[in-house]
């Protein structure tokens, strides 16, 4: 198999990562902000910094700091059409060595616009580099191609959370910096049920609701990836790719600074839409996002710090926002959480969660703001959603969601869940502390909340306030959870205030 991409450019960082040690760098991602008002405590025992908020009367102070620090990277004012570099809109000409070599051309005279004018360009994989814009013009579309062998060759990846050498994700950077993919126009990813989809089947194993996690058995090309990060097998030697069954992602930069994702349509993904892992100072800003196949996640920023998520739309297969930071114990292994990431003004139709985090979540997350989003629909499972278990263990703390208004959901406004896949078979327990969830409306759903916590490892100091929860079918469902904070709540018309120690 084929070898390139992350594997030649990786320098230091692959050398330490394949040797199973952790990136020379990972103090710069865990490093305390302090900005955002949080100091590390070192528990006795542990590797993992455990982050302490300093209270304060309001804790979005806190948002306040992160977005003062993520600003837009800028370019030089210059356009490089990649038609000028042999790229036909006619739909079948293959353009991908043309708009690989726009961008080369950008990058080495310090960077600009590569642009798509309209027309639909077919293409293989393309990799970012510094100091570059992808800029997709309105009636322009990136048709990329469904033959396994244009994302070739193998490239350092993360799938699911575990790192391995795999196909390239469809727009891929690693190590770059100031990188932007804009304008108002396409990327069609081509996957349906006769090509990427079928995958699903062969690559991994089906998933059972929430409310019915009684276990998981990973199948295929899954099963041996975390057969082989289980046994700390260096990443060099994790070699997937032909007939292993492993999806790529749409757009994945890699351990990338300054990433900019603004105004496109995606659709048609194989699998995770936009999957930033590594990053910092990373903006995700007025995406569309239609895609319904199977894992197909809308936005899913893993082991980042600074993150802005705004005035997005997400049509999804999957979660629509999910946060993340690597799996089991390859998650432990890079040890990097995602962090300082402010959700806001995006509006969730189908999914299986709004705004999520997990499962993949052994690094931990901290630090989540989302405000100001609209959920609505039948389709859409849950509003705020954290599923963990005790094979991902992690540190999961500081989330907060306020002002959201929801239509309907199936499942419950706010769930989470310690018996997602392997539930308690394991021995990483995991922690989940300070949610609050403000001046949230939901007109229709199941239950309101869904906190199912373990009896050694409860669900810690969840505040619900100023929520409004209507046409609720069915009571809470509350299991092992201290310190669950109700105040001004309203629930089919009845007040429910409480206080619970239980």
């Amino acid at each position: 198999m084929e070898l390139g991409g992350g594997a030649r450019l990786a320098g230091a960082y692959t050398a330490r990562m394949v040797a199973g040690l952790p990136p020379a760098t990972r103090r710069d991602f865990i490093a305390t902000s302090a900005g955002a008002g949080i100091a590390f405590v070192i528990a006795p025992g542990s590797l993992l910094p455990q982050p302490t908020v300093m209270r304060s009367t309001d804790p979005w102070r806190a948002a306040d700091a992160i977005l003062a620090r993520i600003v837009a990277p800028t370019f030089p004012d210059r356009d490089i059409d990649i038609t000028r570099h042999g790229a036909v809109g006619d739909g079948v000409t293959n353009c991908t060595a043309a708009i690989g070599a726009a961008i080369d051309a950008c990058h080495a005279i310090g960077g600009g616009r590569v642009v798509v004018p309209p027309g639909r360009f077919l293409t293989g994989a393309i990799h970012l580099r510094s100091r570059v814009n992808l800029h997709v013009r309105e009636g322009a579309t990136l048709a990329f191609s469904t033959d396994p062998r244009a994302y070739l060759p193998l490239v350092f990846t993360r799938w699911e959370g575990i790192e391995l050498m795999n196909y390239s994700p469809f727009i891929y950077a690693w190590e770059q910096r100031d990188i932007a993919i804009t304008g108002r126009g396409t990327l069609d990813g081509q996957a349906s049920a006769t090509n990427w989809w079928s995958w699903k089947a062969r690559g991994t194993a089906a998933q059972p609701s929430d409310t019915n996690r009684t276990g998981f058995v990973a199948a295929g090309g899954q099963k041996r990836l975390s057969e082989l990060a289980a046994a700390r097998v260096p990443v060099a030697e994790r070699v997937f790719g032909d007939g292993d069954h492993l999806r790529p992602n749409f757009i994945q930069p890699y351990r990338c600074d300054n990433v900019l994702i603004e105004g496109v349509r995606i659709i048609n993904s194989p699998m995770w839409e936009i999957h930033p892992v590594l990053c910092r100072n990373v903006i995700v800003r007025g995406v569309d996002i239609a895609s319904h196949g199977p894992n197909n996640d809308g936005c899913d920023p893993e082991s980042c710090r600074d993150v802005l998520i705004e005035h997005c739309t997400f049509d999804t297969g999957d979660d629509c926002i999910a946060l993340k930071s690597g799996r089991n114990d390859d998650g432990r292994r890079v040890n990097v959480p995602v962090e300082n990431v402010v959700i806001r003004d995006c509006r969730m139709k189908d999914g299986h969660g709004g705004v999520v985090i997990g499962s993949e979540i052994s690094g931990s997350a901290r630090n989540v703001f989302a405000e100001r989003c609209q959920m609505d629909s039948p389709h859409l499972d849950r509003a705020l959603r954290i599923k963990t278990n005790a094979m991902r263990g992690g540190i999961v703390e500081h989330i907060y969601m306020r002002d959201v208004t929801v239509g309907q959901v199936a499942e419950a406004v706010v769930a989470i869940n310690f018996y997602y896949e392997e539930a308690d078979k394991g021995p990483h327990l995991p922690i989940v502390r300070d949610v609050e969830v403000r001046n949230v409306t939901s007109r229709s759903s199941r239950h309101a909340l869904l906190l199912r916590g373990f009896a050694q490892a409860p669900i810690e100091d969840v505040r619900v306030v100023d929520c409004r929860f209507d046409n609720v079918a069915e009571a809470d469902v509350l299991q092992h959870v201290t310190n669950l904070q109700l105040t001004n709540v309203m629930r089919n018309g009845v007040r429910v205030d409480a206080a619970s120690g239980r």
